[in-house]
């Protein structure tokens, strides 16, 4: 019997060769622009956070508590070592690498700015950020003590426009010290960075960690240590292996663990108010090729309703009518979702191999480091989420017109050839 429904299920989808292909194409063309496009999004936002982790954030940092509210200089971590030892050997961090901030007022020849002043130690922060790479005139800093007694220092390319300096060039620091002194020093340009992202770019120098230090009185304490994993997906991971590390570590303040997400709650915000938008249009698509369905499974009935009131009166039961109708549908759905799923995929590959060049549209989101590529990602949720919202909707939409057989009368029904 089931064997039977289904092949004139498949015989009568093919009664209407035109408005069945009409029906398949509208259903694989959702199911391709869902997978594509959710695929587009999810690499968009691996990308963005990727661009922003590395270029300052990380993936996590070590900090200690009300330090990320605040930015006290006195938040401190008073000895880095047994944070980094514990941290070597949790196996999903890539790098670590210690920091040290504080405020202060720079001022070239005849301009004053408030900015961060960032310790960094030049070798490890090599391997959990991409400073050294986005210094566009000049040099990276060195390792060893300058040798004219000045600390080196990276200056973003619009703080450099702003103070009208270049590479070379000398800047005064003066801020407040660890201990309530004044911290005051000469420093010199080495190298002028382009991240990008124009708050980075504006307020923020980096001068050596030893020289910090030095100048801020801190000892061997910094305000954070950055923490790269191999992946995006290790954040979890080195979290929940780093929160009773630093416990069992007891130190006053007590440290805490923070991910990407507590670190860059801006960025976190644009990505979740970009997947409402994108609902919203795929929820939209997918209305459409339902009522799309719904129109289609009507005009079926209404074409035969004489053929369905020849097989009442010969005895055939209105449920099984209906069972017959709904598997065209599924018959009919399944079709157009297997196949916009296999051509998604493909046409999502291409664009993984290739990328999608952004053009003019990278200036919209430079302020998060986005390059001007963009490669999808093709994941199982990618390519089943869409296809199946289209699949169990398009059904849905098929009920109403597959049960309105059951208020058909045999009689009346023969009467309306």
């Amino acid at each position: 019997m089931v064997a039977m429904d289904i092949k004139m299920a498949w015989r009568n989808i093919w009664r209407n060769p035109r408005r069945t292909l009409l029906t398949v194409t509208a259903i694989a063309f959702a199911c391709i622009l869902l997978v594509f496009m959710f695929s587009f999004q999810l690499g968009s936002y691996e990308t963005m956070i990727n661009a922003s982790v590395t270029v300052h954030t990380g993936h996590l940092q070590v900090q200690a508590q009300g330090y990320q509210a605040d930015n006290e200089i006195r938040l401190t971590i008073a000895d880095p070592l047994p944070v980094q030892k514990a941290l070597t050997a949790i196996p999903e961090v890539k790098a670590h690498a210690p920091r040290a901030r504080a405020f202060a007022l720079i001022s070239s020849n005849d301009r004053t700015y408030g900015i961060m002043v960032e310790g960094i130690d030049p070798v490890a922060e090599k391997q959990v950020s991409t400073l050294a790479d986005i210094v566009r005139q000049g040099k990276y800093l060195d390792a060893a003590p300058p040798d004219d007694g000045l600390p080196g220092a990276l200056v973003g390319h619009l703080l450099a426009r702003n103070l009208g300096v270049s590479v070379g060039d000398e800047l005064t620091l003066l801020g407040q010290g660890y201990d309530g002194s004044i911290a005051a020093t000469m420093v010199r340009v080495h190298g002028i960075t382009n991240a990008g992202m124009d708050e980075f770019d504006r307020s923020a120098i980096q001068i050596p960690l030893n020289a910090f230090q030095d100048i801020f009185s801190l000892g061997s304490a910094v305000h954070e240590i950055v923490i790269l994993g191999h992946h995006l997906s290790d954040t979890a991971a080195i979290k929940a292996a780093l929160v009773p590390a630093l416990e069992k570590i007891g130190t006053r303040p007590p440290l805490v663990t923070l991910d990407w997400e507590s670190l860059m709650p801006g960025l976190k915000q644009a990505i979740s108010m970009d997947l409402v938008s994108g609902a919203i249009f795929y929820l939209i698509l997918i209305m459409v090729v339902a009522f799309s369905i719904l129109n289609t499974f009507l005009m079926a009935i209404f074409e035969r309703t004489y053929e369905f009131g020849v097989m009442m009166a010969i005895g055939t039961r209105p449920a099984r009518l209906t069972r017959l109708v709904l598997t065209e549908s599924i018959g009919m759905t399944l079709v157009g979702v297997i196949s916009g799923m296999l051509i998604g995929c493909l046409v999502t590959m291409y664009f993984m191999a290739h990328g999608i060049n952004l053009g003019d549209a990278s200036e919209i989101l430079r302020q998060f480091g986005i390059p001007s590529v963009l490669y999808p990602k093709l994941t199982l949720v990618s390519i089943l989420a869409g296809p199946l919202a289209v699949f169990l909707i398009t059904l849905l939409a098929a009920f109403y017109p597959a049960f309105k057989i059951r208020t058909l009368q045999p009689v009346e029904a023969m009467r309306q050839r």
